[in-house]
């Protein structure tokens, strides 16, 4: 264990503490010590490189194994960015490692350790373990930590919180490492829920102005925020308990008292990433304007699932104050390193002693991402090797979360996939909505007499549809049904929630959801892609023979629903409906309709849709393509288009369309030249 321990890291106390235990006392006391005996006012002019090293968005991914499919999967997981870190830590001789939220959930494995056979307060959480064997600096709170409630997130922080519903006196297993968040605040206390910062002190390796190597002290403040959103999402928990501020009123606040403390540089973790709309108290992503404020020295981002700096051809975050080349936002050092433990974020910040304290070039730092997968000169991919430690250390729980998601629940007659779900087939949807229809309409039955003259219906949406690569489409085989296929399903730990609606909402509902498309012109001779930049997730649609409607995507965006019907007949606008969809959707989307900011919710469940979906298949074992993959409510207006409209999907998959009754799709090519594992395919609009 000591040989992996880079002897000039800029070490956090508790991993001393993780050394000493294992007997090398020695090498912790020297590292503590370094700098004690200098006379730092002499060595002004040294300089410093601190490498700043991020994870974010880990989503419990804490081995490279997909628990839908039982299978390995080695494009992402925190095993193989765990070598990455090791690797940097031998390059740079001071790192601080962080991580950035979204870490406690997202795999059968987190469900398991939450609600299926929850860990006791002695146990470290899995995914904690993991990072545990790094040594992590610091981290913050994602949306996602929020999911499982405050009691869980209090026990697996390792106590302390002092919130309304909360023992906050219980002293658990934690972390391991300090978790910042300055932007929500316990109703109860008027203070922040965790600590707004922590102020790391630590001795960096230095270069004296005439070459030689000495040790300085240095002081770095970590403040931590995350997304607004938690109020909407996890509203059934957080309501009453806590509240939010913005990421730039709490940083105003508290970056000032981080300098004051002494604090040489400032890194801000945000959980949230770039958006060039008016900054506001609640925006989800206000990293441009966060970039802005005093005294903040470098960034981390997340939340989006995106990556900064984007060496792509065309890069995304296409923003004022947004430089690739950079990697700056606004001039301030930044990173956004992927999801699922894909890439390790590295912020080189150049430091210079001036005799007192440390000062930070930021024109002289260096933003990059370092991916765990590349291409190599022959253009074959290339991935990182899984760090050895990792797997040995949550072995036992693994095999458990295994066993729990092979639970037999049922028996499905046809390939239940989202391969084609934007084009129209229905199969892995459709069971989902019959069973969140189902279990609102018995509620409201049996809970809600005001509402149970009104029709019950269902939307959902493909959860994977190709973002990741084309692995990422549910893609469920004939034969037996068990839990990990019924989560495969449903992605999203989400909870069911109720909306009332009239038939204009359902109408502006799902020409909002037609975004998903771009507009295509028929009379353009070169290829027109399909598919828009709105994300799959965002594609609700219904499944039922009640409701029918087409998609013309020859229109602009607002224009596109056509021939909507209800029971065969033009969906009178004044009608009112019961939908069921999720907390998501129910209470943070008002871009789709007003009211979808929480103002429609007539039920709020505490159910998971992808629970109702697993207790829906239990109950009818046997899923066929006849009663649950087959109803189509949509397709695409009749269009001639002059040249071929495209899109991309899963790898050689054309017989799935044609088994979901897609006759106007076709392959143009096994490898669509996107690196990411999927083929080419058109539609003819005018079938």
């Amino acid at each position: 264990m000591s040989a992996r321990i880079p002897t000039h890291s800029v070490f956090s106390p508790h991993l001393s503490r993780r050394v000493a235990a294992l007997g090398v006392v020695a090498l912790a006391a020297s590292l503590a010590a370094c700098g004690g005996g200098d006379d730092s006012s002499s060595n002004a002019g040294a300089t410093a490189t601190l490498a700043v090293l991020e994870t974010t968005d880990l989503h419990f991914n804490v081995r490279s194994y997909d628990y839908f499919k039982l299978a390995e999967d080695k494009s992402y997981g925190f095993e193989r960015t765990a070598t990455l870190v090791r690797a940097a830590r031998k390059e740079f001789a001071n790192t601080l490692l962080v991580d950035n939220g979204d870490t406690i959930q997202g795999t059968a494995l987190a469900d398991y350790e939450a609600t299926i056979n929850p860990i006791p307060c002695t146990q470290q959480l899995s995914m904690y373990k993991a990072m545990g064997s790094l040594g992590f600096d610091a981290g913050t709170l994602g949306n996602h930590e929020f999911n499982y409630g405050l009691p869980f997130l209090n026990q697996v922080l390792g106590g302390g919180l002092d919130v309304d519903g909360v023992d906050g006196s219980k002293k658990c297993a934690g972390a391991g490492f300090p978790v910042v968040l300055a932007n929500v605040v316990s109703n109860k206390t008027k203070k922040p829920l965790v600590q707004p910062y922590t102020l790391l002190e630590r001795t960096l390796v230095a270069k004296s102005a005439d070459g030689k190597d000495v040790k300085l002290p240095i002081k770095i403040g970590v403040i931590g925020f995350t997304t607004p959103g938690i109020m909407n999402w996890d509203k059934r928990y957080l309501e009453g308990k806590v509240t939010t501020e913005g990421a730039v009123e709490a940083a105003n606040k508290y970056v000032p008292e981080l300098r004051a403390k002494g604090a040489d540089l400032v890194v801000a973790l945000l959980h949230g990433g770039l958006d060039g709309a008016a900054y506001s108290p609640t925006m989800e992503n206000p990293g441009l304007y966060l970039s802005k404020v005093a005294g903040i020295d470098a960034m981390v981002m997340g939340h989006q699932h995106g990556v900064f700096p984007d060496t792509a051809a065309i890069p995304g975050f296409k923003l004022p104050g947004v430089d690739h080349k950079a990697g700056t936002i606004n001039g301030v050092p930044a990173v956004m390193a992927s999801s699922w433990g894909k890439a390790l974020g590295v912020v080189q910040l150049a430091l210079q002693w001036d005799g007192t304290k440390w000062v930070v070039n930021k024109s002289a730092s260096k933003s990059e991402l370092r991916n765990i997968q590349s291409k190599n000169a022959a253009g074959t991919t290339v991935t990182v090797d899984a760090d050895p430690a990792i797997a040995p250390l949550i072995e036992t729980q693994h095999q458990a979360a295994i066993q729990y998601v092979k639970t037999p629940i049922g028996q499905t007659d046809f390939r239940m996939s989202t391969l084609f779900a934007d084009v129209g087939d229905p199969g892995a949807i459709q069971i989902v909505n019959q069973a969140q229809q189902a279990y609102v309409a018995a509620y409201v039955k049996a809970n809600l007499p005001q509402y149970a003259q009104l029709p019950v219906l269902s939307v959902s949406a493909p959860f994977k549809s190709g973002f990741q690569g084309g692995a990422d489409y549910t893609d469920v085989a004939v034969g037996p049904l068990a839990i990990n296929n019924a989560a495969d399903l449903y992605l999203y730990p989400n909870t069911v929630y109720a909306v009332k609606v009239n038939g204009g909402d359902i109408k502006n509902w799902l020409e909002a959801a037609a975004k998903r498309f771009n507009q295509i012109d028929p009379a353009k001779t070169t290829e027109q892609q399909l598919i828009s930049t709105f994300p799959g997730y965002n594609f609700d649609m219904f499944t039922t023979a009640d409701m029918q409607y087409e998609i013309d995507v020859t229109q602009p965006v607002g224009s596109r629903i056509k021939n909507l019907t209800y029971l065969g007949k033009p969906i009178d606008v004044a009608q009112e409906f019961v939908i069921s969809t999720n907390n998501y959707r129910a209470t943070s989307g008002k871009s789709f309709i007003d009211k979808l900011d929480g103002s429609g919710t007539i039920w709020a469940s505490p159910d998971a849709n992808r629970d109702v979906v697993i207790d829906y298949i239990r109950k009818n074992p046997a899923v066929t393509r006849v009663a649950n993959g087959a109803a189509k409510s949509w397709r695409f207006a009749k269009a001639t288009v002059a040249g071929p409209v495209v899109f991309s999907s899963g790898a050689n998959a054309l017989s799935v369309a044609q088994a979901g009754g897609l006759a106007n799709v076709s392959l143009l090519a096994a490898d669509d030249g996107s690196g990411k594992g999927t083929s080419k395919y058109a539609i003819d609009l005018s079938k």
